[in-house]
């Protein structure tokens, strides 16, 4: 089954009433992120697939949609339904849409 996407436009439209999750490194996540995403590093998605299933669906994102992609994939195998957000955080800044930086809001 193919992951749907949206793009960060719409992506906006929908905040803050969605779980979204952010797939980079933590030093990616801290120097810029979606305002209420939620950290979980794609190299932990395997221990913290709970999140991915608190809300269907679960929004996921990355710097450009690769690695989301392969969250959302994996997140699927347990039952989660996932949408990526194409073009992924490097979209979001390009788009001017307001970036928090710092502090992490994790799991």
């Amino acid at each position: 089954m193919a992951i749907e996407e949206i793009s960060v436009a719409e992506l906006q439209g929908l905040l803050p009433n969605i779980v979204l999750i952010d797939v980079r490194e933590t030093d990616e996540y801290e120097s810029g992120h979606v305002p209420g995403s939620i950290s979980i590093p794609l190299s932990t998605v395997q221990d913290n697939v709970e999140p991915f299933l608190a809300q269907k669906p679960t929004y996921v994102i990355c710097q450009v949609g690769g690695r989301s992609m392969r969250a959302c994939e994996f997140a699927e195998q347990s039952g989660a339904l996932c949408i990526n957000i194409a073009g992924g955080t490097g979209a979001w800044i390009q788009s001017g849409f307001d970036v928090v930086l710092g502090e992490l809001p994790n799991i």
